[in-house]
């Protein structure tokens, strides 16, 4: 279960859970990210061995050991939340310190040139009606 929740958490960048999931998962994540720190092959097969899903592996390797490269522990950060209706446990969101979650962008808001603008339907229907 630990190793999908860092699996998740590794793709999506951001992962809403338990809090005592969060905990658990807490370390096992920051293990990957001092195996990918050290980016050798041994390190790379023991984390293969621990998650057993080579896409993360990959992109544990790839994107999210060297944005962490600069910081000595502290991989990850657990945010709690509301409680669940269900069955009232507290939920937590785990999720990466110098990472933006994956859909997020830097603004948040489509620039201008990008934007466009809306076509004026007035004009098309007042030239027909007078024709």
């Amino acid at each position: 279960m630990l190793a999908n929740l860092v699996c998740s958490l590794i793709k999506h960048k951001r992962v809403t859970t338990t809090l005592a999931k969060a905990k658990a998962a807490r370390p096992v994540a920051e293990k990957m990210v001092t195996l990918g720190k050290a980016g050798t092959l041994h390190g790379r097969r023991l984390a293969a061995a621990r998650l057993h899903q080579e896409d993360a592996v990959k992109i544990l390797f790839n994107e999210i050991a060297p944005a962490q490269k600069d910081r000595n522990g502290g991989y990850t950060r657990i945010v709690r939340l509301h409680e669940r209706r269900g069955d009232a446990s507290q939920l937590a969101i785990l999720e990466w310190m110098d990472l933006p979650a994956a859909g997020e962008t830097g603004s948040g808001t489509a620039p201008a040139a990008e934007a466009k603008p809306a076509p004026e339907k007035s004009e098309g229907k007042a030239a027909e009606a007078k024709t």
